[in-house]
């Protein structure tokens, strides 16, 4: 199974947990112990299998579980996509271990200061929910988009204070049109 991708974290020695989707939105923790060479301890939700795995292709794997022998084939789609046929059956799947995923969450940016919000697409303003004074929190809707026959909720990055709203209800914009200010909460002295 190691050679199924290179090597992120190694799952020899302690067990690297992954938070494995199928496409149909089902989700469960995995965790992945390397026993030894081609032996593998899986836990899937608290229950624990003990699987001898080899790579006997490209993208075949032969697996023999609780005394059973079976093929795996298993197409790598995308950073953590997997389509994986076993037994008749394809199962779409993401995976992504833990550290990946806690390193995503701690590197997304941190708007400071005065933001400035464009428009990422050209489209309509369809509705203004905060107008000048207004004050918002980090991830309110102050105004609706209509773009692509879709309507998007564009949110405050910050909490703050609206202290310009740029675009009017019904008006056209360009990709790149400023639709509002937030400036963040004055600092309460102490």
């Amino acid at each position: 199974m190691e050679d199924l991708r290179p090597a992120r974290p190694d799952a020899r020695g302690a067990a690297v947990n992954y938070e494995v989707t199928e496409k149909k939105g089902q989700t469960v923790v995995v965790g992945l112990h390397e026993a030894g060479e081609g032996q593998y301890e899986i836990t899937i939700d608290g229950k624990t299998f003990h699987v001898d795995a080899a790579k006997s292709g490209r993208t075949i794997y032969s697996i023999i579980e609780n005394g059973r022998q079976f093929e795996a084939m298993v197409d790598e789609q995308g950073e953590h996509g997997f389509d994986v046929l076993v037994g008749g059956q394809v199962f779409h799947l993401e995976a992504v271990d833990e550290r990946t995923k806690l390193l995503a969450g701690s590197a997304q940016s941190i708007a400071v200061g005065k933001q400035t919000v464009a428009a990422e697409m050209p489209g309509k303003i369809v509705k203004i929910h905060h107008g000048v004074g207004d004050a918002v929190r980090q991830g309110d809707g102050v105004v609706i988009v209509e773009a692509m026959k879709m309507e998007n909720e564009i949110p405050s990055p910050i909490d703050g204070i609206i202290v310009e709203v740029a675009v009017s209800e019904g008006q056209t914009v360009e990709a790149g049109v400023t639709l509002f200010v937030v400036e963040p909460l004055p600092e309460e002295s102490a």
